[in-house]
C-alpha cells in the first residue's frame, strides 16, 4: 500500500514539474534520534527520493538535491537572515531581521527551491565555462561534480574519460619540464 501511494506520488511530480529539487536529508542520522525515528521510517522519505530520480531520469526531467547542511528551515526567505538556532517543536517564527512571520515548512520548502534553482543555474554557466575549457584542450572534471542525475554507466564513461584527459595532460606537463 505505502509502496504503490509512494509511485503515484512520484509518478505526479516527475509528470507536473521539469526540475524537481529535494533536500538532501541524512535520513540515517535523523533514525538516531528515537523520538522521530519512526514516522520517518513510516513515510518513507528514502524510497520516495529514489523513485524520483530515477524517474526524473527516465522522463528526461532534472532532478537535484542541495546540501545537507543548507539551512533551510532557519533562513529567511524574505531577507535572508540565518537564525541561530531553530528547534524542531517551532513550527512558526517570526524573523527577528524583518519581521516576517514563517511557517517552519512552507518557509524551507521556498528556500529549497530558491537554493536548488541558483545550484543549477550556477552549474549551467559552470558547464558553460567546463566546455570552453574542453575546447581548448585543457579538459575538466568540474561537470562530473554535480548532482544531476545521470545513469551509472554514463558517469562512469565521463569518470573513466575525464581520468585520462587529467592523465594525459599531467603527462604533457610533466614532459614539457624535463626538456
Amino acid at each position: 500500500m505505502r509502496l504503490d501511494l509512494l509511485h503515484k506520488i512520484s509518478r505526479k511530480l516527475v509528470n507536473e514539474n521539469q526540475v524537481i529539487i529535494a533536500e538532501d536529508l541524512n535520513i540515517e542520522g535523523m533514525l538516531k534520534n528515537h523520538k522521530l525515528a519512526k514516522a520517518i521510517q513510516d513515510v518513507s522519505w528514502g524510497e520516495l527520493i529514489i523513485q524520483l530520480r530515477y524517474k526524473a531520469e527516465w522522463a528526461g526531467r532534472t532532478f537535484y538535491q542541495i546540501s545537507t547542511w543548507f539551512p533551510s528551515s532557519k533562513t529567511c526567505n524574505d531577507c535572508h537572515y540565518i537564525m541561530d538556532k531553530l528547534p524542531l517543536n517551532i513550527r512558526t517564527w517570526i524573523c527577528p531581521n524583518c519581521h516576517t512571520e514563517h511557517d517552519r515548512d512552507i518557509n524551507a520548502a521556498k528556500n529549497i527551491l530558491e537554493k536548488g534553482l541558483k545550484d543549477l543555474e550556477d552549474l549551467k554557466n559552470d558547464q558553460k565555462i567546463s566546455n570552453k575549457i574542453e575546447k581548448s584542450g585543457l579538459g575538466t572534471k568540474s561537470d562530473l561534480k554535480q548532482k544531476l542525475v545521470e545513469s551509472p554507466t554514463s558517469v562512469s564513461k565521463k569518470l573513466k574519460k575525464s581520468s585520462k584527459q587529467v592523465g594525459v595532460k599531467k603527462q604533457e606537463i610533466s614532459d614539457s619540464f624535463q626538456k
